[in-house]
Parts: C-alpha cells; structure tokens; sequence
C-alpha cells in the first residue's frame, strides 16, 4: 500500500503540520513543564548564590571555599548528578530542580560576586558616611550596582537550565526532553525536531526576556554607554588642539 504524498505523519517527515495540529496538548503540557522546571530551578539558585556570593565578599577567606565548591559541582556529569541526588529525591520533579540548582549556583555566585567585587570603595565609603548600616548598604548600595554582572550570571544559568532540563527525561520529568527521548527511541522525525525547536525558542526568549529586564533595572548603563563616545570625541578633540597648537 503506497503512503499518500500528503500525509507527513505516515512518510515519517522532519517537518509536519499534522504533528503540530494532533499533538498540540502533548507539546503544551510539556512546554509547561520545561518552563516550570527551568524557572523553580533558576530561583531557587539564585536564592542561594546571594547569600553565598555576600559571604565570600564580606568575609575573603570564604571565596576560595566558595568558589571551589561551586565549581567542583559544575563539573560533575548531569547523569552521575542525578544519580548521585537519587536515594534523596526519588524519581521526582525534585529530583531535577535539585540537580539544575547545583548547576546554577557556579555561574550565579561567581557573577554575583564579580559585581559586589566591583563596586567602588569611595562608593562605598561615601554611604557610610551618611550612616548607611551593613544591611542598608548591601540593599541599596552594593546590590542594585552589581545587578549588571548579576544579570549576565542569570541570563547564562538560565538558558543553560533550559539545555539541562531536557536530560530530566531519564528520570521522566525532562519536559520538552521527554518528547525528544522517546522520539529518538521511536525515531520519529516530526517530535525530535518539533520538541527541539522548542527548547532552542525558550531559551533564545528567556534571554531576550532578561536582556529587557537588565536593561529596565540598569538604565545608568545605557546611560553610560551613550555618553562614552561623546567623551572618546572631546577628549580627541583636545588631543588634536593641542597637537595644532604645538605645530
């Protein structure tokens, strides 16, 4: 019996409406859970990494423990992870958020503190001076000036949250790596590709999203970056009066 040429479910095709139309729910549901997955993993991390990058800034000798430990963890296999997290977690949601917070926490506490490290001391001082206590300066001073570093740090976690979430799948809570997983094992082309298109549109708007959130939380960086140029002019403008006038 020969397929019809118009039927891309049954000749197996890369690209094909029927899969869309047919397996919209199926598509959504797990959109949601790679989102959910990706959005609880990254606050969660974040929710630790300021504590953590605060400590290493106040106190120098918890940086290199710090900074160590995070990266120890980056750098052990996402399946040897999981299964390392296993007789904790079970085979549950949890299982994988706690695996993708470890992951966060390298890139999230090391940005975080590269921005704290930032900060200029006179800044710093200046605030004492007006009275500002430790808390207050953290929250008013310290933070809101280290958000563009932070910002980088959470915008790199999150889109690689979004890669990481799919190996969720072996445990069967990888979202949109669930429907890659099983479309490998059936080959079937339509899923793989869908499911992977998918997973690459999260995460280029994800960082889109955060590259807006930056930008809204940080205006004196645009700021900045608009009066640079007009400065690099004067300051050529100078150099050249000067030169004419020694001529």
């Amino acid at each position: 019996m020969t397929t019809p040429p118009h039927d891309c479910l049954a000749r197996n095709a890369w690209i094909c409406g029927a899969y869309l139309r047919t397996r919209r729910q199926i598509l959504l549901d797990a959109t949601v859970q790679h989102l959910q997955l990706t959005a609880l993993s990254v606050l969660v991390g974040l929710v630790i990494a300021v504590p953590l990058a605060v400590l290493a800034r106040r106190w120098r000798w918890a940086a290199g423990p710090v900074l160590a430990l995070t990266t120890i963890l980056y750098t052990i296999p996402s399946l040897a992870m999981f299964s390392l997290l296993l007789p904790v977690y079970g085979l549950s949601a949890g299982l994988v958020v706690a695996g993708l917070v470890l992951y966060s926490l390298t890139l999230l506490v090391r940005n975080i503190l590269a921005g704290l490290r930032g900060v200029p001391e006179e800044t710093r001082q200046a605030a004492r001076g007006l009275g500002y206590g430790p808390v207050r300066l953290l929250l008013t001073v310290e933070l809101p000036l280290a958000l563009p570093a932070a910002m980088a740090g959470l915008r790199i976690a999150t889109v690689s949250a979004v890669s990481l979430v799919t190996v969720g799948a072996i445990v069967g809570f990888g979202g949109l790596g669930n429907l890659i997983y099983a479309g490998m094992n059936t080959y079937f082309k339509a899923q793989v590709l869908t499911a992977s298109v998918l997973c690459v549109l999260i995460a280029v708007a994800a960082d889109l999203l955060l590259l807006g959130v930056q930008r809204l939380v940080t205006p004196w960086t645009r700021a900045g970056r608009a009066r640079a140029p007009a400065a690099r002019g004067r300051a050529r403008a100078r150099l050249l009066g000067t030169r004419a006038g020694r001529a």
